[in-house]
């Protein structure tokens, strides 16, 4: 779980900090997820067994995702950060049926989903409480 929560928080920083515009944003979590399940795959062939903890651009996409449609205030990155990492620890329905996939598409996959609940969460919260 630690090397999960400091992937994700330095995710977070990083998107605090970089200018990203929302294409940039979606760029980046394209690449990162492209390189991350190639990586992932590679990572888990060397280090040997089912996604070690050591690989963490998993979080780094999934963190991404669950911020990427909402201006990156500190309020959005840290409300982001807990939902995302709430979901990636309970993985609710797919996310964990979602590790069985081969190589490193089992490996990010979970933290896609667990990206898409946070990010499903904090678009309903905005929502209810009027959050800009």
């Amino acid at each position: 779980m630690a090397p999960g929560t400091a992937g994700s928080a330095l995710t977070a920083i990083v998107l605090g900090l970089v200018p990203f515009s929302r294409a940039g944003l979606a760029v980046f979590v394209v690449a990162v997820v492209a390189v991350g399940i190639w990586a992932a795959h590679r990572a888990e062939r060397v280090l040997g067994g089912k996604d070690p903890g050591a690989i963490v651009i998993d979080e780094v996409a999934g963190m991404a995702l669950s911020v990427l449609p909402f201006p990156l205030t500190p309020a959005t990155l840290a409300s982001g950060f807990v939902l995302f990492r709430v979901f990636d620890i309970v993985k609710p329905f797919p996310a964990r049926a979602s590790q069985r996939l081969a190589g490193g598409l089992g490996v990010v996959a979970d933290d896609l989903i667990a990206g898409l609940y946070a990010l499903a969460v904090l678009a309903l919260a905005r929502h209810a409480f009027g959050w800009a």
